[in-house]
């Protein structure tokens, strides 16, 4: 709430670098939206792999961790979940998949929000939908095994009341179009990470509010490469620049740039990954074979079939094995053991 109380962040200095980013990522929406005509059994395999590596991912960060096997059969909804991370894993799943097929038809709400919090959390003991009933902190623990407090959110008390002014004070930025899109949704994801309106739950919910609301806005590229996966795969960035840009942040003297420059980022990467990708697999026999290639590209050079797997959710294991005696049969890998815990290396 304190980045838009008063149009706080409408007052934030915006560098050059800022706005050619915002630019870049308009231009890229506008190539992205030729594919969703040109190419969409390419863009259906993408996001059924984005979608995996979206729920690992954002569940991972938070160390909740569950075998990729049983990750992918929990998914496809052939098994049930077994255990807490795996009950969090499949809620989780279920709440990514209702934005991804109705986001344009939900309105941000506190209520919503809540919804979907119950959601994530309805396969396990614990009752979600309600906001935290004492206080919380952002903790750090140091090599030595301390604790510090990194941040401390807005209390128990004066949360409910902060998540409506919140939801209120984005919609009347957006409907007023007081502010660039992409800057008021990294500014209400953010807002809603100092709140910390849960007890449990708050990086999920904010990467999970943050799909819906650049959905809302046209951004889709989160569809078809997870913005969880790269947010993973930059995690000391993600953390420092919240905690950065949280500094002074309850008597509104923070600075958005860090956050800002981080969130944007992550979209550019994904962009770029996007257009990469459908730019080489529309080139190629197949959107699956050549998405296998790729991952082997970007494999060590020694590698086993399950990281291929890893590495391609939504690929069968047949699928994977044809592109093996392909790279074989053109003298670009071999084979270095025998059976399940088979290596392959690559030749070069």
């Amino acid at each position: 709430m304190r980045s838009f109380e008063h149009g706080y962040f409408l007052e934030q200095p915006i560098s050059q670098d800022l706005l050619m980013t915002v630019r870049a990522l308009g231009e890229h929406r506008g190539r992205q939206a030729l594919y969703h005509e040109q190419s969409p059994e390419l863009l259906e395999t993408l996001r059924r792999v984005a979608l995996v590596q979206s729920v690992e991912s954002s569940n991972r960060i938070e160390g909740i961790t569950v075998d990729h096997e049983r990750l992918e059969a929990i998914l496809a909804q052939k098994t049930k979940p077994k255990d807490r991370s795996e009950k969090e894993v499949a809620g989780y799943r279920n709440v990514l998949a209702e934005i991804h097929t109705n986001a344009k038809r939900l309105t941000l709400t506190p209520e919503l929000i809540l919804r979907f919090h119950k959601q994530m959390y309805a396969l396990t003991e614990e009752k979600g939908g309600h906001w935290k009933e004492k206080d919380n902190a952002i903790l750090e623990v140091r090599p030595d095994g301390k604790q510090v407090i990194r941040f401390k959110p807005v209390s128990a008390l004066a949360a409910p009341d902060f998540m409506k002014k919140l939801c209120r004070f984005y919609h009347q930025t957006m409907d007023e179009r007081k502010a660039e899109p992409l800057l008021a949704i990294a500014s209400f994801v953010f807002d809603f990470e100092c709140v910390h309106p849960f007890l449990d739950g708050n990086g999920r919910m904010g990467r999970l509010l943050a799909l819906l609301l650049l959905y809302q806005a046209g951004y889709d590229v989160g569809r078809y490469i997870s913005l969880e996966r790269i947010i993973e795969d930059t995690k000391e960035s993600y953390y420092e620049t919240l905690l950065k840009s949280s500094s002074h942040w309850h008597e509104a003297k923070h600075d958005l740039r860090p956050w800002w420059n981080y969130f944007l980022g992550t979209l550019i990467a994904a962009s770029k990954e996007f257009e990469e990708r459908v730019g080489t697999i529309t080139t190629a026999r197949g959107a699956k074979g050549e998405m296998v290639r790729q991952a082997i590209e970007r494999l060590p050079d020694q590698f086993t079939v399950k990281e291929i797997r890893h590495a391609c959710p939504g690929v069968s294991h047949d699928m994977v094995r044809v592109i093996l005696r392909e790279l074989q049969n053109e003298g670009k890998i071999i084979c270095t053991g025998h059976g399940p815990g088979a290596r392959w290396k690559k030749k070069r």
